[in-house]
């Protein structure tokens, strides 16, 4: 099997972190230290099933971007055992290896990829995973850009997804179009995202997904970075919010003087691809242009979720700082905030034991989540990935927390 080493490959997910990070006083393999241990609240738990879903030696071995989206809409009614649940990867890892160590010619990278869990457990026997197969040139990304402004070489990462149960019933998953540029001279990362893109993918389809459509949308803006598809809150009756409203709810992060912030977005679920009918919060009303959209919470990750809580408040779940080891939770009052500050639940240390390792994007599962829970997972990655991965096959995976909300 080839190991792909072309420059879109090299460590992609860590660098774009990086490079969207707006936080100009990182430096490599340092993370900001937490100020103040007391904030650290002893609410999350590892959950060693959810982990081990993820740990294979053969075929899909790893991905970071993950998010889970319940295929029957029903985003925050507890999974049953008829339950199907998409999940979105970024870069992946296909080969095959022995646990303890892999050869450079047993695995490739791709772009993109979903798994597919049957049931409410964290059960392997019932998870697949899918991309999509080229003959002799072996694994392919599942998606790849092809809009008018598309370019040769372009490729997508992935950003959250729902399926619009009370719109057209078809399945949404944002796409974010990625392109080599040449640094020659002036430094800098050799890629730059250059747009949000919809996927748009008929009800009941499976992949590999060959009758999808792309939409390109106006929800992206280079100067700042904004980038819409972050996290995706549905507040539909048929979703199970607790306070419907009928408006699909869509967060993006932009740099905001030296700090990554949320913003957020609405539309009525009938008009979803009708991109004139979103209106952005400006912090007292909802307003046209995308450019007045107010910040409504900081430092927060480029991936990260947005939940109900029983008591019909919200709770953001993110990395602090895009990445680094604090998992926060924020509570508000409603899907646009005021949000408290931010509460430290847990501490990675996949950082803290490998020093070139680290750790992000972290976000909850709703319908996944056991009564009284949020199920939390975050990514791991390297800065010397192509490395490490060698000595750690299954270092380039998710890991799950399970944080107490009571």
């Amino acid at each position: 099997m080839e190991h792909r080493t072309n420059k879109q490959f090299i460590a992609v997910a860590a660098s774009f972190l990086m490079l969207l990070s707006g936080c100009n006083n990182r430096t490599k393999g340092k993370t900001p230290p937490v100020k103040d241990m007391d904030t650290v609240a002893p609410v999350a738990k590892v959950a060693p099933k959810w982990d081990r879903l993820f740990i294979k030696n053969e075929g899909w071995f790893g991905g970071d971007g993950i998010f889970g989206i319940p295929m029957d809409g029903r985003e925050f009614v507890p999974a049953t055992d008829s339950t199907v649940t998409l999940f979105t990867f970024g870069d992946t890892m296909i080969g095959h290896h022995d646990g303890e160590t892999l050869l450079p010619e047993d695995f490739l990278m791709i772009n993109n990829s979903v798994g597919i869990l049957k049931g409410k457990e964290p059960d392997p026997d019932h998870m697949t995973y899918h991309w999509k197969e080229d003959g002799d040139h072996g694994a392919k990304a599942l998606f790849t850009p092809n809009t008018p402004n598309s370019k040769p070489h372009d490729y997508y990462w992935l950003g959250d997804g729902f399926v619009n149960t009370e719109g057209d019933g078809k399945l949404y998953i944002f796409a974010y179009p990625v392109r080599e540029k040449d640094t020659t001279g002036i430094g800098g990362f050799n890629f730059e995202q250059v747009g949000v893109n919809l996927l748009q993918i008929p009800k009941d389809a499976r992949p590999p997904y060959s009758e999808h459509v792309q939409l390109e949308t106006p929800f992206f803006d280079a100067g700042t970075q904004t980038s819409f598809g972050s996290a995706i809150y549905v507040n539909t009756e048929s979703a199970g919010a607790p306070k419907p409203d009928g408006y699909i709810y869509t967060y993006a992060v932009s740099n905001q003087g030296g700090s990554k912030g949320l913003l957020v977005a609405r539309v009525q679920s009938k008009d979803f691809v009708r991109f004139d009918r979103w209106r952005f919060w400006n912090g007292r009303d909802w307003v046209e242009s995308m450019e007045e959209a107010a910040v409504i919470a900081k430092d927060v990750s480029n991936e990260m979720s947005v939940s109900p809580l029983p008591d019909g408040k919200i709770v953001l779940t993110y990395q602090r700082f895009t990445m680094g080891p604090e998992v926060a939770i924020q509570i508000g009052e409603s899907l646009v905030g005021a949000f408290g500050d931010p509460k430290i639940v847990y501490l990675t240390s996949e950082n803290q034991n490998r020093e070139t390792y680290f750790t992000y994007n972290a976000k909850a599962y709703p319908h996944l989540s056991r009564p009284g829970t949020l199920l939390v997972s975050y990514n791991v990655n390297s800065f010397d990935f192509w490395e490490d991965i060698l000595k750690d096959p299954n270092l380039y995976r998710p890991r799950f927390l399970e944080v107490s909300l009571e």
